[in-house]
């Protein structure tokens, strides 16, 4: 599955987290580390809910960019 994730730059860093996983988040230095570090956060996230036999949520964020003036 593959699911959108949101990548934020924050004052010192970046974060980010998985809008159809909650509580899915992460943090790096830098996009490239961040980005390493949702994917990890993403697998961690799911093998626990499969551990609990919760059901895993199918991906139904969409991501668009809007141009605005």
């Amino acid at each position: 599955m593959c699911y959108p994730i949101v990548i934020e730059k924050a004052t010192n860093n970046y974060s980010a987290y998985v809008p159809d996983l909650p509580g899915c988040v992460a943090t790096g230095a830098t996009i490239q580390f961040v980005n390493q570090q949702i994917k990890e956060a993403i697998t961690f996230h799911l093998e626990g809910l499969r551990e609990e036999g919760l059901t895993i949520p199918e991906p139904t964020t969409l991501c668009e960019y809007v141009e605005a003036s």
